[in-house]
């Protein structure tokens, strides 16, 4: 006989619902998994952070799972999506990649043979509007691929080459950062030392255009003219001992490379230290101070003199086409310092500038 109450057609409110719902919740809290899947699988759904279809997870680590074929098929690969994927304008990005991707790699200098040096990589490549993104690590897969062997631009070449390839895109940027030493002797006393010199080689290829450029950073003293003749002024006129203002300096010294005959490292340093002679020193004993203030005193120079001084030089050779040269002279007189920027040719022309372009221009010794 089947027992029927009126309470069992009256529908329930949602006050009771809860109440109900914290009853069972309460004692799956205290139920074995049997219990909960004896009664409905779906009450483990219930409790927090669990699911009727989402099992417990281990939480060790699986030393010795391998992957095969089969299962790195199935993975998800969300960043290489469809184009319904994109977010935001479906517009095509001019560069997207790695920056500050470090390896060692060799280098072939002029007169020491080859150098192995740190090296900091920097490559991106064009995406088209209708793709989502790109695999960031086959640039850094493409690129070890070369890096045992002796760097030239050739060789990044081939780097640019593969991961252009891997990557399907039309326009792509290699840029290798690293620090070059190299041994300059102090000016009377016969010592010498280290010079470092913060260096970039950089090939870029765009519309089917590939051009090789190398950078870099050349730090100076530089002596204000109107400071030295108002210094001499005074001690002249009035028997007034004074002093001009000098002070640490840097140019960045961008250039294409032409095809034909190897432009070393050492190469370009020189004909910024002809250009403007007043390079900062790194082995000094008094004769070498005292030769330094005579070396400034000789080659007094405004930020304005620096820059034609640096162009009057790299138009004498031949192995150089276009080039830009940024100057700051970092003022001891002014809290502001003194620039100039000096272009040759469309290879570095630019409408805008970086906003904290002559901040980087900062030499930390």
């Amino acid at each position: 006989m089947n027992i029927h109450t009126p309470d069992m057609d009256k529908e329930m409110t949602r006050e009771e619902a809860a109440q109900a719902l914290a009853r069972l919740r309460a004692w799956a809290k205290t139920a074995s998994a049997e219990e909960i899947a004896d009664l409905d699988p779906s009450v483990a759904a219930l409790l927090p952070g669990q699911g009727a279809d989402y099992p417990a997870l281990s939480r060790e680590y699986p030393a010795d799972f391998t992957v095969d074929a089969a299962y790195k098929a199935d993975l998800p690969d969300l960043q290489n999506g469809p184009a319904s994927l994109i977010r935001g304008a479906q517009r095509q990005i001019q560069h997207v990649g790695i920056s500050n991707f470090r390896l060692p790699i060799r280098f072939h200098t002029r007169d020491n043979g080859d150098l192995t040096l740190e090296t900091s990589v920097t490559g991106t490549v064009s995406l088209e509007a209708e793709k989502k993104g790109i695999n960031m690590s086959r640039i850094m897969r493409s690129f070890y691929k070369h890096a045992e062997k002796t760097f030239s631009f050739e060789v990044i070449e081939a780097a640019l080459d593969d991961y252009k390839s891997d990557l399907d895109s039309f326009d792509a940027r290699i840029q290798m950062r690293f620090s070059y030493p190299m041994k300059v002797e102090s000016l009377r006393s016969g010592l010498s030392g280290y010079q470092y010199y913060d260096i970039a080689l950089e090939l870029v290829e765009m519309d089917g255009l590939r051009k090789k450029i190398m950078h870099l950073d050349y730090v100076y003293s530089s002596t204000c003219p109107c400071s030295l003749e108002l210094s001499e002024h005074a001690r002249m006129t009035r028997g007034q001992l004074a002093t001009p203002h000098s002070q640490r300096s840097v140019a960045r010294i961008s250039i294409e490379v032409s095809e034909g005959d190897c432009l070393w490292f050492e190469d370009l340093i020189e004909m910024a230290r002809t250009a403007v002679p007043t390079e900062t020193q790194v082995m000094v004993k008094r004769e070498d101070e005292q030769a330094f203030a005579e070396l400034n005193a000789a080659n007094p120079i405004f930020v304005e003199d620096a820059a034609r001084l640096f162009c009057e030089q790299l138009h004498k050779d031949q192995r150089i086409g276009d080039f830009r040269i940024v100057a700051s002279h970092q003022e001891s007189l002014h809290s502001h310092d003194a620039v100039s920027i000096l272009i040759e040719g469309d290879t570095f022309s630019a409408e805008s500038i970086d906003p904290k372009l002559f901040q980087t221009l900062f030499h930390v010794g």
